[in-house]
Formats: C-alpha cells, structure tokens, sequence
C-alpha cells in the first residue's frame, strides 16, 4: 500500500476589509522597523479556483488538500469536499503570535497541523497543476523528489528576500558538513536532471562550504519529520520568526531551510528542472504555456511594476479556461 501524500496550500484575501483593518491595526506595532508589507504580498487575482481544478483533473489520487487562511474563505468554495481540510492559522499557531501577516511564519509551524500525513506537498496559492502529475512526480521510495542544484546566494538591493536565504543558509552550514556531503551524495549532485543548472553546481563543489541552493519556485515536497528535526536543532532562531507578525528579511527564516536540510542530509531524490517553470504573472509566454500545457506546473509570480491588473486578470481566466473550464467538486 503507498504512503499518503497530503497537499498543503495558503491562501489570503487581501480585498477582505476586516483583514485589511486588521493588517493596519498591528502595522502600528512595527513603525520604523524594516517589514516587507507591499501590495503583491497579498493581492488575489480570483484565480484560485483552477487551483483546485487542476489538483482534481490532473492530481485525483491526493489525499487531503489542507487549506490554509487566517479564517476567511473563497465564497465559491465547498468545504463539505471530503477531501478538504479548511486550517485556521490559530488552529496550530501560537495565539500570542496572531494575527500574522507573515508567510514565512505560517510556514514554520505547518507540521503542527493535526492529520497531517508524513508525506506532502506545499503549494503557494500561485502555483498551479496544469497536466497530470502521479504520485511518484513527488515521492519515491518515502523520499522527497524536489530539484537540488548548488547556487549562490547574491546580495541584490531589489531582491531583499535573499538575506532570508543566507539566513537559511547559515543554518545548514552549521548543522553540515558539505565536504561530507560531497561524498555521500555523488551522484544525485552529478545528475543530468539539473539541465542547465548543472553547470552552476559544478564549481562550487571546489568550495567547502554550502554556497547555496537553488529556489525554483515550483512545489516543494516535504516530509514532516523534516520540519520536526530543525525545530528541535533551532527551535530559538525559528521562534523568532513565528513571532514576527510581517516579513522581516534581517532575521527571518523560510520553510526553505527544511528543503535544504532534506538536500544537506541526503534525504531527496532529484528531479527534473522541467517539471514546472516559474514566470512573471504578465509575462508574454505565460497564455500559451497554460493553453498548450508545455509544463506539468505554473507558478505566476506577481510584482511590482503591473499597472494593467484588470487585463492581466483577464487574460490569465481565458487561459485557464481553455484547459480547465469546468467546475470541481470543491466549487459550490
């Protein structure tokens, strides 16, 4: 009989006016602290709907989906589904810690979710399935199957985030050897499944020292035993960043740090860089590779510079409806 495997996804509705209040009742807490608190933090295109609809048509054998929200829910959504599972944020979380406007903290303390299988995958509400996926695209063998490939982590004003990876980072240089790694791990390191990212990896194996991973912004699959150990080596540092109510990018922790705990002990099966490909929501290609399905997953990552939200908007629903036009059971 196979494991379980259980998909996790977290979802906000920044149009929800008591959030928004919320949001800016506790911002009053962080004046003059650094907090990462733009609009595309938040910000919902009302395409969630497909995420479920491709999970349906294209990932039928998932046993759970665990939603998670602060306590607001889509109005289209059928929580009577089997299969659903609607989490609260307080439901595992420290009360002290909430409200939380923060994914990085949300993140850390997915384990704690009660029925939680071992096995399961962590979608943002971003990425979406858009042809079919078996189990073993995920987990083979009780392992993990997620891309490792070596890289560094450059400090870039625009891309602020990155001190949470070398904060990542930091961690897994402390807790492992890399030259140890090296060696235990030869072949999945050397493997063709990198593509082009194997070129990147090759010469940071002169180094001794973890220079880095690569985030391809795709799924990640996890074991929850993962989550566990790091808590228990870091419990203080990650603590920390549960009790940061927004991002903070000078000492905040990503559930990053798990997935790179699974490369650093081994405990990972490499898989194909081609299974998904992760693009600007308004970047030209992104119609085609939906209707034409040129990937197995899509994560359309939002940003600051879209003025067109509306068209944009538009165009994304007409693309998704090409291959995904009817309703799922988790659509009242």
């Amino acid at each position: 009989m196979r494991d379980k495997i259980d998909f996790v996804v977290t979802w906000v509705d920044g149009n929800d006016k008591k959030w928004q209040e919320e949001k800016t009742k506790t911002l009053k807490e962080y004046k003059n602290i650094d907090i990462d608190d733009r609009e595309i933090r938040y910000r919902d295109y009302d395409i969630l709907r497909y995420w479920f609809r491709g999970v349906e048509k294209y990932a039928p054998w998932v046993n759970k989906i665990y939603f998670i929200t602060c306590g607001h829910l889509p109005k289209w959504l059928n929580t009577n589904n089997d299969k659903l599972v609607v989490v609260k944020h307080s439901d595992y979380m420290p009360k002290d810690a909430l409200p939380t406007f923060n994914s990085n903290s949300i993140e850390l303390l997915i384990h704690k979710i009660d029925g939680l299988e071992e096995q399961f995958v962590l979608f943002c509400d971003d990425l979406f399935i858009i042809d079919k996926v078996k189990e073993r695209d995920f987990f083979r063998n009780g392992l993990p199957c997620n891309t490792m490939s070596l890289m560094p982590v450059i400090p870039l004003k625009k891309h602020d985030y990155n001190k949470v990876i070398f904060n990542n980072m930091s961690l897994i240089n402390k807790h492992f050897d890399f030259n140890k790694w090296k060696k235990d791990n030869l072949f999945k390191i050397l493997s063709f499944k990198q593509g082009k990212y194997l070129a990147k990896t090759l010469p940071f194996l002169l180094y001794d020292k973890f220079p880095g991973f690569g985030n391809y912004h795709i799924y990640v699959a996890y074991l929850k035993s993962t989550f566990k150990e790091v808590w228990e080596k870091e419990n203080d540092i990650l603590s920390k960043t549960v009790y940061s109510k927004f991002r903070n990018n000078v000492f905040n922790i990503s559930h990053f740090v798990c997935n790179y705990w699974q490369f650093a002990s081994g405990k990972y099966v490499q898989h194909s860089y081609k299974f998904g490909i992760n693009l600007d929501i308004n970047d030209k290609r992104v119609p085609e590779i939906i209707k034409k399905q040129k990937y197995k997953m899509i994560c359309l990552a939002d940003n600051d510079d879209i003025e067109n939200f509306n068209e944009v908007q538009k165009l994304l629903k007409n693309s998704f409806d090409v291959i995904l036009p009817d309703k799922s059971s988790f659509e009242k």
